[in-house]
This record gives C-alpha cells, sequence and structure tokens, in this order.
C-alpha cells in the first residue's frame, strides 16, 4: 500500500499544529492499523515511535520526521521522562506529532502517563486505541482469550515492574483463583518466577500454556507448552522476546483455530481439542 491509496469519506479528525496524538499501531502486522492510525500517519510533521513499531507502518508517514524510542529490556533505552518531555517540546514548536506506540498505548504502553505529561503541560491531545498484543497477537496464533467452554474472565498482566524486576505487588493467588486465562505481557524475563507463583498458588503443573514472540509478524513463532516444563522448553526453542504468554485451558483451542497453519495446508490436529463430544454451535 501507499499513501495515495484514498480514505473512505468519512469526517476525518485534523492533526494541528501543537497537537500530540497519542496512537496504537498495533501488534505488528500494518493491516492491524486503524483508519484513525492511517489518518494521522498521513498529516503528521514528526512521528515518535517505539521499537515494535514495524518499519512498513512509517512508510505510511513519509512527509514526517521518523524519531526512533523504544524501550527494550536489557538494552540502551531511552528514559520515559526524556520521551514524555521531547512530545512537549515537539509540540510547543508547532509541531504536528505523532506518538506512535506499538499494541495499545493504554495497556501496559505507558500511554496514560505520556498524555497526563502533556496535559500537565497545557498539550492538547487525542488518544487513538490500537489492537492489543494480549488479543490481537493470540488471534494471529489460533488462540481465542475467551471461549464459553473455557472462561468468562481474562486477566492481563505485565511480567515486570517499573524497575524492571518481577512484579512483587501482585496477589497471585488472588489471580489464580480468580481468572480462568491470564495473559501475560513482557514475561520472558521472568517466567521462571512467574510460573513457581502460579503454581505455588495451586495452577496444575499440566495446564497449557503458550508463548507466542513478535506476534502478527512474519516472523511469529509459537510455542505449546505446559506451565511445568515452560521454562525449559522456552530454553529448547531459543525463543526471545518480544512475546505474549497465555496460560490456560484456551490455549487447546489452537488445535482446532491455527488459521495460519491451515491456510499453508496443514489439517487441524484436533477438532474438539476440549473434548466435549459435541457440535461446536450446539448450546
Amino acid at each position: 500500500m501507499t499513501s495515495d491509496v484514498p480514505l473512505p469519506a468519512h469526517a476525518w479528525p485534523q492533526l494541528e499544529p501543537g497537537w500530540v496524538w497519542l496512537c496504537g499501531a498495533g501488534p505488528g502486522d500494518p493491516g492491524l492499523l486503524t483508519l484513525h492510525a492511517v489518518n494521522a500517519l498521513r498529516q503528521a510533521d514528526v512521528v515518535i515511535y517505539d521499537a515494535l513499531v514495524q518499519e512498513a507502518i512509517l512508510e505510511w508517514a513519509p512527509q514526517a520526521e521518523h524519531i526512533y524510542a523504544g524501550k527494550r529490556g536489557g538494552k540502551p533505552s531511552a528514559k520515559q521522562r526524556d520521551i514524555s518531555l521531547r512530545l512537549v517540546d515537539l509540540a510547543r514548536e508547532g509541531k504536528r506529532v505523532l506518538r506512535l506506540k506499538g499494541g495499545d498505548p493504554f495497556v501496559f504502553g505507558r500511554g496514560g502517563e505520556e498524555a497526563q505529561t502533556l496535559v500537565q503541560h497545557d498539550v492538547p491531545v487525542r488518544i487513538i486505541p490500537g489492537i492489543s498484543a494480549g488479543i490481537g497477537g493470540l488471534a494471529y496464533a489460533g488462540i481465542p482469550v475467551t471461549h464459553r467452554d473455557v472462561n468468562q474472565s481474562v486477566t492481563f498482566i505485565t511480567g515486570h515492574d517499573q524497575s524492571g524486576n518481577a512484579t512483587g505487588s501482585l496477589n497471585w493467588q488472588a489471580i489464580s483463583d480468580g481468572s480462568q486465562v491470564l495473559v501475560i505481557y513482557m514475561g520472558m524475563k521472568h517466567i521462571a518466577q512467574i510460573s513457581s507463583k502460579l503454581i505455588a498458588a495451586g495452577r496444575p503443573l499440566s495446564e497449557p500454556v503458550a508463548v507466542v514472540t513478535t506476534a502478527t509478524t512474519d516472523e511469529q513463532r509459537v510455542l505449546e507448552t505446559t506451565l511445568g516444563t515452560i521454562v525449559d522448553d522456552i530454553a529448547a526453542a531459543g525463543m526471545e522476546p518480544p512475546a505474549i504468554i497465555c496460560v490456560g485451558s484456551s490455549v487447546l483451542m489452537r488445535q482446532v483455530l491455527d488459521w495460519q497453519g491451515m491456510a499453508a495446508g496443514e489439517p487441524p490436529r484436533n477438532l474438539d481439542p476440549l473434548g466435549r463430544g459435541r457440535p461446536a454451535e450446539s448450546a
């Protein structure tokens, strides 16, 4: 696609000078951009983008200056304060600023912090949601985060706190008891601690787990494992972040819903992975 493809008729908002739009770019696949995101990319003077934003997405903004502000665990990264204040400075220069963040800016994306800084400095903002990797990335792996036969709740968890260490403030017992399916962002570094806490809280060693790395891109990989073997299996597979980890029986649905595998000619592995013994459409 190129930037001369017209958007459908609509009262599209204008990105005015001095404004900052905080926009979710989705989990990776450029096709998962919203139309509001495409509209923003076409108007921006400056795009400040995160590490997980694909180069093909930036091609929608050839007129703009592209500024990298990625934060990757264990690697040199811009400080959050510097990123936030850079947005303020650019807006005060009269630039039309697009802050482009992977996934959704308000789902473990620090979008709330950046937006608050802008408002505190009298910079007008607009928020454009994006598809979060915890939903879209798992969907690309053929894993529904909710399924009527599996769960009536799902919990989204970050794998580390502000310091980068394993999240210590979470009540793992309450999480384990209260939600059938868990979706863990940024959990690879501390997966040994996380899995141990869940097992100690009563989750079975045999509980299905999926690890999806670089979700929705051509480099996507999916590991199906269990809570008891996940640490060794990740190491054996040589998997690295960025990753989404899903814990729960909904992972089994990949055996019938691996749509990318089926598109490549692979048959479904199991038409009834939950062992319900009845057609899917039956009540």
